[in-house]
């Protein structure tokens, strides 16, 4: 049985929920890394997330029904990168994770970027083996401001105590067959 499934722009409405809606999935890391792994004020407020450079995509499960996940891909210097991808649990296994990542593919590549970028736990069952499977591969260090301030703020927000950091891309360049293929 087909999924009921509508992917948009998020719109001000939408805003409220993300908040709670990473709050809630940033739980399912408890199982490896405790209690509120990241903090409880962790998650920033979709009012803040829709502030920066880029672009926020929320998944609903009816036209005009209420947001049940979103991603947020950041647009700076040139790189598209994507910054947090969260599905409420209570709608998990049904492929809107995996939606929201075709549907931000397919965004960056419409505003000609060539790759999008991620950064994921190594060894999470659901973090790096999920982007694989939606075509991303693990890289090396990119040499830029944004990508190492990104590590820099993971080692202050303290990511890595809780496990192997990779950086992953895949091509979204205009007109390639990997940006329509996965």
């Amino acid at each position: 049985m087909a999924v009921a499934r509508s992917i948009r722009f998020a719109t001000a409405p939408d805003l409220a929920a993300l908040q709670e809606i990473e709050r809630a999935a940033d739980g399912l890391f408890e199982e490896f890394f405790g209690p509120e792994p990241f903090g409880a004020d962790s998650a920033p407020a979709g009012a803040d997330r829709a502030a920066e450079r880029g672009f926020l995509l929320v998944v609903a499960e009816s036209e005009d029904g209420p947001a049940v996940g979103f991603v947020h891909v950041l647009e700076l210097s040139g790189t598209a990168h994507l910054e947090q991808l969260a599905v409420h649990p209570d709608h998990l296994r049904r492929g809107h994770g995996r939606a929201l990542v075709e549907a931000a593919v397919t965004v960056a590549s419409a505003r000609n970027h060539e790759q999008l970028t991620l950064r994921s736990y190594a060894d999470i069952p659901w973090n790096r083996p999920f982007y694989e499977a939606c075509g991303f591969v693990v890289i090396g260090p990119i040499d830029s401001p944004f990508h190492d301030g990104l590590v820099r703020v993971e080692e202050e927000l303290g990511l890595f105590e809780h496990g192997r950091r990779v950086l992953m891309a895949r091509d979204v360049s205009p007109g390639t067959t990997d940006a329509a293929q996965h």
